[in-house]
């Protein structure tokens, strides 16, 4: 509907002297000159859409809509600096030290500024320059873009310009294979019946090619003499992010036009198999739907990050309370009966005894200042460059995790959440795509209430199995006839063999439904042989692939014609070509879960053709069908419990008259600017009812490799594990007990609305009596389900439970009265699958877990109805499958099989876990002791905030001297090899209780800091009061402070050695370097001195103190007494309680350990996939044990192995002591050779 808001945009092009007739609008209605041109004031625009006039610049500029270039980057040359430094300093520590470095500036500080600015900008540079490169990469990228040429109509004739010249309402040519600059209203093609084909890959990662038809109206606006006609108005939606939906009209002499997304080519889309098109420009820019949905995934962070949070207030505390001991020991000690500290007479107010309150505020900031190091500062961008290097070396090239067959490689989409994947306790998983292939095959199909199809599925194999049958194939079978979506054997069908069947005229509906009801494209030649189809999805090329294979070929498609080439209708051999007019499409989605075509026969007959989920059908059936409707709902259930996907198809007689009718409803629906979809909905409500049901298809869709196995390694791995897909009841069932979710010996509670009470309840119709049954039934079963679970649990054992409930009652139990029971239930439950169940569901039951029970949850999926479930989790991943790449935009990791999770979780998420808490708790460590140092110092000071190391030494502490070696131990430390991980999944458990970064951890961490920086203070100052150098002069500050600053820089290094589960050159490297890098700075900083230089006592110290005995003794002595105790430590814990992992360190200790990476694959070499894959494989290393059955009746590992049966053993300390003793005592008595 055109309002007033156009007729003045519109108005406001006429040109001085000219004029306007006002009454030219729709609706007779009429405006005053005076009302159409107001010249120097813009009208706005009405808010629920925009009028566009197309081929008039002048027209569309009072309205100033956004132009075309685009900008994907975050800063620009005035923002990068401010709002670069905003980014950084929203980190409490580099805002603390912000803070510390203003107050180092100030006259109450006792260390040069220098001492807190160096690391803080070091740390500010590395940052900015990361975020600098990283934005210049996408201004790069983005300059690219915005200059690629496009053809304009400007003149009469195709003049390029550049995309960030284009604006709305131009007319554009845009040729075969190259890419859509805006999002457009499709106008004409060279393809002589108005359509194009285009492939949205990079939208939605589908590769299959669709389909999109240009209104009649416009197919001559081809030439340019001819677009340059074209004056039309377009009144659509504002710009939004919907891709799959647009709402507006052409205004075209006087005539509206509905618009619907058949007619909108999409930015980002390229135009396939057609020489060129021509389109009008509606969304230019940031208001493409393209760049709407260029949003950033929901920004994450990990569960340790945020208990890191907590340990840095910790530190805070910890700063607190020894400034406020310093601060309190400096009012107290302050007075001036110490005469030789010249407090007599003006005094500044630092030191002033008349006011020792002042006296004690301002050592309060001066111990600050002092103490400040007890932050680390660098310990964010070492955590960050660990996890990037994490996420870019070892997870994206695991070879393990690279699937050859699509050449797909895992991806980590962020580093944020590496160490997230090593303490995952729920993991949420789709089914089609995830678990099993989505290579959807016509397995079977129930016409006329009579079953064809004489396959046996993967799902009744392992049905047999588990019940100790052997099934063997029908002997009457033919074999079955194979090809790429269809895998049927039934010789009653093929081969035109229906016809001799009882119902060869409802044969022959169920055949044209295949071929007609859907929105397949064909590709190629036109022979059975060498076709192939396009289709939005496996199950609908499956299907017409059928119809081929029964004999109706659908080989073409028109905008308005499918044409089947039909095989044995008349008379066994005959094949006719048909042309069958397609008159309405109701396109399927997820809320109708149908879809419908309105087509008309050569003959003039008209027919509905419907096919759809089962409960959709039958809800719209006829009171004709009751036989064949139980008959096939009984077949519907055999499927399903085969692990078959179903459709049911129908269709409906049309007369003239009531088409119609209908007709003129669905254009006015068509035509609707608001609700329209709403309204198209209630319209297809008008036709698809009366149904005669013809009959269901089975579908089946395999198992993916590994899947069964994974499962349960993840299991044993102590993951739960829950299954919600929008399958059947019995499909679902099944396929969990394929892939090992779900076995004979669990105890399964199910929760169906498929029971004959409920059914009699909607069989009347009444909402809300439905609704209120529905839930008491919901909530009397979780009641009972929950009473024999406690029950179950007490008898047994060891209690395997399951859970299965559907999307109907899953909607009651996730209300908020019901939420606690059905929580409660689940997290008792060893598996949960969830059937039938929506994508807002899915999210649901997701947010449920993750906020009520406070663990970490995973989801995996491959469509784009996971997202909102991957992006509720706390870690979601996306499989590189057939449904697009949607998931993987969303998610935080891309792998291409569901079995890549065994190495995704149990491999590199667990050694993330534990290097980041290894690197965390390190941090802390070498950082408090340091500080207390300083802090012993003070109370030999009168609490007056004299320094005891040099500014130099303080400032370089954490950026030079002990930065490298941490950062090699955060990617490279390993305390059990990938085979082994696997092969022990239990050892997953300690990320699962945080085994590793517990307050306990820290506390002990904590206490060697206070026990070290105490031997360094007094080890050092003691042995020094009787010292001197060789020219007969006493050690002073500088020389002491050098010597314990010595200590602590080798000590803390050696320290990390003892930390790490393996060693390799890198850390020798590192620990070496950095210790070397300590000498070389101090004999250049102590052999220099400048007229400005502050610390003039350091000058040479280094050489006198080497050149004494005092040195070397304490250079030997010191770092080894200090490292006695965690050595003891170290040793007793691991003998008296031991880790698992400790435990399978001692099983395998003798086994060699592989010196390279050959794990590792560069997925961009030379080598194709499969030569890639065959040589990494054959440079692996062979384990070959040296255990023969020892290890596993060796005294201390009962409790371990244990636990991998699921019985509960507690560890004995002296078993491990025991086996230690045995072991050694063995070698001991060995027979020489």
């Amino acid at each position: 509907m055109r309002g007033a808001w156009g007729r003045r945009a519109r108005g406001q092009t006429v040109r001085l002297g000219g004029e306007r007739d006002g009454s030219s609008g729709r609706g007779g209605l009429t405006q005053a000159p005076s009302q159409t041109v107001r010249l120097g004031r813009v009208q706005p625009q009405a808010p629920g859409h925009r009028t566009i006039y197309c081929n008039d610049r002048d027209a569309n500029l009072p309205v100033k809509f956004k132009g075309n270039s685009i900008s994907t980057t975050k800063y620009n040359l005035l923002t990068f600096l401010p709002k670069g430094l905003f980014e950084q300093f929203r980190r409490v520590a580099n805002l603390y030290f912000l803070m510390i470095s203003i107050l180092s500036t100030t006259p109450i500080s006792p260390v040069h500024p220098i001492t807190n600015v160096v690391p803080l900008s070091l740390v500010l540079l590395v940052s900015l320059v990361k975020e600098a490169f990283e934005d210049w990469k996408r201004m790069l990228n983005d300059r690219v873009i915005n200059s690629t040429s496009v053809e304009v109509l400007q003149d009469d004739r195709w003049e390029s310009i550049p995309w960030k010249k284009l604006q709305v309402g131009d007319v554009v040519r845009i040729k075969q294979d190259t890419f859509f600059p805006a999002d457009l209203l499709f106008l004409a093609s060279s393809n002589p019946d108005g359509v194009c084909y285009t492939e949205t890959a990079n939208l939605d990662g589908e590769t299959n090619l669709k389909i999109r038809k240009a209104l009649e109206r416009t197919w001559d606006y081809l030439l340019p003499e001819k677009a340059a006609e074209f004056k039309g108005e377009i009144e659509c939606e504002q710009p939004n992010n919907s891709l799959y939906t647009f709402t507006g009209n052409l205004i075209i002499q006087k005539q509206t036009l509905p618009l619907s997304p058949n007619q909108i080519l999409l930015r980002g889309c390229s135009l396939r198999n057609t020489e060129y098109i021509v389109g009008a420009v509606i969304f230019t820019g940031h208001e493409t739907k393209v760049m709407m949905n260029s949003m950033n995934v929901p920004s994450k962070r990990s569960t340790l990050e945020r208990k890191l949070d907590k340990l840095i207030l910790a530190l805070f505390g910890a700063l607190f309370c020894m400034c406020l001991i310093g601060a309190i020991g400096s009012g107290v000690f302050i007075d001036r009966k110490y005469f030789y500290l010249g407090l007599k007479g003006k005094v500044e107010q630092q030191f002033n005894p008349g006011n020792k309150f002042v006296v004690a505020i301002l050592t309060m900031f001066t111990l600050i200042t002092l103490y400040s190091t007890i932050i680390p500062i660098s310990l964010y961008v070492s955590i960050e460059m660990i996890k990037f290097i994490q996420s870019t070396q070892f997870i994206n090239k695991d070879l393990h995790m690279y699937h050859a067959e699509s050449n797909t490689a895992a991806l980590s989409r962020t580093s944020n959440l590496n160490e997230e994947l090593g303490q995952v306790e729920y993991i949420f998983s789709d089914k089609t795509g995830t678990l099993t292939r989505n290579l959807m095959e016509f397995f079977k199909c129930s016409i006329g209430g009579v079953t064809y199809g004489n396959g046996i599925t993967e799902i009744e194999k392992g049905r047999a199995q588990r019940n100790g049958l052997k099934i063997n194939g029908d002997p009457s079978s033919t074999g079955p006839v194979h090809e790429k979506g269809f895998n049927f054997d039934d010789p009653r069908l093929m081969r035109g063999a229906w016809r001799n069947e009882n119902n060869p005229d409802i044969c022959k509906e169920f055949f044209r439904c295949l071929a007609i009801c859907h929105t397949v494209l064909p590709e190629g030649d036109e022979s059975p042989e060498k076709i192939t189809y396009q289709a939005a999805s496996p199950d609908e090329a499956a299907l017409v692939t059928a119809a081929k294979n029964f004999g109706f070929f659908f080989y073409r498609r028109t905008p308005t014609l499918i044409k089947v080439r039909e095989s044995h209708v008349e008379r066994m051999g005959k094949i006719d070509d048909i042309s069958y007019e397609i008159l309405n499409v109701l396109e399927f989605n997820s809320t109708r879960k149908r879809q419908s075509v309105v087509c008309r026969y050569p003959n003039g007959r008209l027919v509905l053709y419907c096919k759809g989920a089962d409960t959709v059908i039958y809800e719209r059936l006829g009171d004709s069908n009751t036989d064949i409707k139980k008959v096939t709902r009984e077949h519907l259930e055999l499927f399903g419990s085969s692990g078959l996907r179903t459709l049911c198809l129908a269709y409906r007689e049309l007369s003239p008259e009531l088409y119609e009718n209908w007709n003129e409803k669905f254009i006015q629906a068509k035509s609707s600017l608001r609700d329209r979809e709403k309204k198209l909905d209630e319209i297809a409500e008008l036709i698809e009812k009366d149904l005669i049901l013809i009959g269901c298809t089975a579908i089946e869709d395999k198992l993916q490799e590994g899947v069964p196995t994974c499962i349960e390694t993840l299991a044993r791995a102590g993951i739960k594990i829950w299954v919600l897909t929008g399958d059947k009841l019995e499909t679902a069932i099944n396929i969990a007990y394929a892939c090992n979710l779900i076995n004979n010996h669990m105890k399964q509670f199910i929760i169906s609305s498929e029971t004959d009470e409920i059914r009699e309840v909607e069989d009347r119709g009444d909402q809300v009596e439905i609704a209120r049954y529905i839930r008491e039934f919901v909530k009397q079963q979780l009641n009972k389900c929950l009473e024999e679970a406690e029950n179950f649990m007490n008898t047994v054992p060891i209690p395997k439970t399951a859970l299965i409930i559907d999307g109907k009652c899953l909607m009651y139990a996730l209300d908020p009265s019901l939420r606690g029971k059905l929580l409660k239930l689940s997290l008792n439950c060893d598996a949960v699958v969830c059937c039938r169940v929506s994508p807002l569901q899915k999210a649901q039951v997701t947010s449920l877990v993750k906020k009520g029970a406070k663990k970490i949850t995973l989801s995996i999926g491959d469509g784009a109805n996971d997202v909102s479930m991957i992006q509720a989790a706390h870690v979601g991943v996306g499989i590189s499958g057939l449904e697009g790449m949607q998931a993987v935009m969303a998610s935080d990791f891309a792998i291409a099989q569901f079995r890549f999770l065994t190495d995704l979780l149990l491999v590199h998420g667990r050694w993330s876990y534990l290097r980041l808490c290894k690197v965390v708790t390190y941090f802390f460590y070498k950082n408090l002791t340091f500080t207390l140092t300083q802090f012993w110092f003070t109370f030999q000071t009168g609490f007056s905030g004299q320094r005891f190391y040099d500014d130099w030494f303080q400032s370089l502490y954490n950026v030079i001297f002990t930065a490298l070696p941490v950062i090699f131990v955060g990617l490279f430390d390993k305390d059990v090899s990938a085979s082994l991980s696997k092969k022990y999944p239990e050892l997953y458990k300690e990320g699962m209780r945080n085994m590793f970064f517990k307050w306990r951890v820290v506390a002990v961490w904590a206490f060697f800091s206070v026990y070290q920086s105490l031997i360094f203070y007094y080890f050092t100052t003691s042995a020094s009061r009787r010292g001197h150098n060789l020219s007969g002069k006493i050690f002073g500050l500088w020389d002491i402070s050098t010597m314990a600053f010595t200590c602590v820089v080798v000590t803390v290094n050696l320290r990390l050695l003892l930390a790490c589960n393996s060693i390799t050159k890198w850390h020798y490297f590192s620990v070496g370097g950095s210790i070397l890098a300590w000498f070389l700075f101090i004999f250049l900083y102590s052999g220099i001195m400048t007229s400005w230089d502050r610390q003039e006592n350091i000058f040479f110290v280094i050489y006198v103190l080497m050149s004494t005995f005092y040195f070397y003794l304490t250079f030997l002595l010191v770092p080894v007494v200090a490292l006695l105790g965690d050595f003891a430590y170290l040793g007793l814990q691991r003998w008296f309680s031991p880790y698992d992992y400790q435990i399978v360190q001692e099983m395998h200790r003798h086994e060699p350990e592989p010196t390279t990476r050959p794990e590792l694959l560069e997925i961009g070499n030379l080598l194709t996939p499969d030569e890639a894959r065959s040589y990494a494989i054959s440079q692996l290393p062979r384990e070959t044990s040296k255990h023969t059955g020892f290890a596993f009746d060796s005294p201390g590992y009962e409790s371990f192995f244990a636990l991998q049966q699921g019985v509960i053993a507690p560890q004995k300390a002296w078993d491990v002591v025991r086996r230690a003793s045995m072991r050694s005592h063995a070698k001991t008595n060995k027979p020489k050779p």
